[in-house]
């Protein structure tokens, strides 16, 4: 007992910092581990903080673990009978339409689906088709591959069904200082659609011009000298085009999109059920709920009408995604919050001021967050419930929020590394330093462009 005594009898300022270093080593660990080993490593930290400082564990994020798993089942359901599929399709016809835009155009329609089915992970079957578009039009594969993975992660703060908006909005609202016309998650949209589509634009535009031309690139020249590698590096085609797809299959599309405009015109209208409060007063249902609601029943009418084989849902990359994140987003969570409920009032005197005299510190602070927990939804459930208990005004969280994406800054994200692998052509790389790989440049313009944006309309819009 005497060691425990020992870090309880520390002043607050060193036992803050000791749980911060306490809090990102095990931050690093997961990450460096990958996969579900991030929401794990919290219980490390939650015991430390628990036993040895005696901190009082705090809440996990129920509301966004649960949305999670709705949007998440959901989005698995149509992967899983066959509707992405006919996203896809859809896609590459544009992409295929005028093949000289296409590091505009793919960006374009990765940040499309994520918007639509609230998750980054579609960009995977994008890719080779992406790639064979580019490759095959003379077109540097780096341009639009690099700008579609980093364009398909910066949908998820655009898109109403996506974990990271309706956590962000649901801690706006709970925290009572929401602005005056901020009524859901929609609201946050007003901000962050426009302005997270200005920084896909952005990235579109600097791509266009990036990095040599394959016929100017010497490197690239002297690899396709061997008729083997040049084999290797234009390959045989990917293509949806030439596939005919189930009617089932743009049933269950259709059946998903419909479900979203559903959840969508509720959240406008504020057609919800209301109920009499503890106070005697009547409120309406919350947005978290409805939309977990419709999301199982999107996933429930697509297994009824498409009568898809539900074994298979548990199985796809869209399930497995998102039960990872889940976690991590469970772990991460109920860590971050114990540690930081326990000094508030001290960070509020001092990380407070900071940040309420240079708003620009809290989008550095988000961003290096999200490249920690390697999640958007995860860096907002860890960080935002602590700037809105020191005083961070409501109107930098929403100026701010496309910060939340951060982890493009090393090329870990299993996107990224996708893309990497997809390019045979071997533009889309890794530097010598890590740092500078293919992905950085689009996402610092890209996230940097957004949160100008966004700080403009926030102004405009709630302050």
């Amino acid at each position: 007992m005497n060691g425990i005594s020992f870090f309880t009898s520390m002043s607050e300022g060193t036992q803050l910092l000791v749980q911060v270093i306490l809090v990102i080593a095990c931050l690093f660990y997961g990450a460096r581990k990958g996969g579900i080993a991030l929401g794990l490593l919290g219980g490390i930290g939650l015991v430390v903080l628990a036993f040895v400082f005696h901190v009082k564990p705090g809440t996990p994020a129920t509301d966004v673990i649960f949305t999670i798993l709705a949007v998440v089942v959901a989005s698995a359901t149509l992967q899983a009978a066959g509707g992405l599929d006919v996203m896809l399709q859809i896609a590459e016809r544009f992409l295929r339409w005028n093949p000289r835009f296409v590091s505009i155009v793919a960006p374009l329609c990765a940040f499309v689906l994520t918007f639509l089915c609230g998750t980054g992970h579609v960009v995977y079957t994008l890719l080779p088709i992406v790639y064979d578009v580019a490759i095959n039009n003379g077109i540097r594969p780096e341009r639009p591959m690099a700008a579609t993975t980093v364009s398909a992660q910066m949908g998820i703060i655009a898109s109403p069904v996506s974990v990271a908006v309706v956590s962000l909005a649901t801690f706006i609202l709970s925290s009572g200082n929401a602005p005056a016309g901020f009524s859901s998650h929609w609201s946050l949209l007003a901000v962050t659609f426009p302005s997270s589509l200005c920084g896909v634009l952005a990235i579109g535009a600097f791509s266009w011009f990036r990095g040599k031309d394959l016929d100017k690139d010497e490197e690239f020249q002297e690899r396709i000298k061997d008729p083997e590698v040049k084999k290797y590096v234009y390959g045989e085609g990917t293509t949806l085009l030439d596939k005919v797809l189930p009617s089932s299959y743009w049933l269950a599309m259709w059946i998903f999109l419909a479900v979203i405009a559903i959840v969508g015109v509720v959240g406008i209208t504020g057609f919800r059920p209301e109920w009499a409060g503890a106070n005697g007063k009547m409120a309406k249902m919350g947005m978290v709920a409805v939309i977990q609601m419709f999301m199982l029943l999107a996933g429930a009418l697509i297994i009824i009408f498409t009568k898809v084989d539900a074994n298979k849902i548990s199985k796809n990359e869209v399930f497995r995604s998102g039960m990872i994140a889940l976690v991590a987003v469970f772990g991460i969570s109920w860590m971050a919050e114990s540690m930081f409920s326990s000094h508030i009032p001290m960070m509020k005197s001092t990380l407070g001021e900071i940040i309420k005299a240079h708003p620009w510190t809290y989008a550095v602070m988000l961003l290096v967050v999200s490249k920690f927990v390697n999640s958007q939804a995860a860096a907002i459930s860890a960080f935002v419930p602590l700037a809105l208990s020191i005083g961070v005004p409501v109107g930098t969280i929403i100026a701010f929020a496309a910060a939340c994406y951060g982890y493009y800054i090393l090329p870990t994200y299993p996107s990224d590394l996708a893309a990497i692998q997809f390019d045979r052509s071997g533009t889309t790389h890794i530097g010598k330093f890590v740092i500078n790989h293919s992905f950085i440049l689009p996402g610092l313009i890209g996230v940097f462009t957004s949160c100008v944006v966004g700080y403009v309309l926030a102004q405009i819009i709630y302050l």
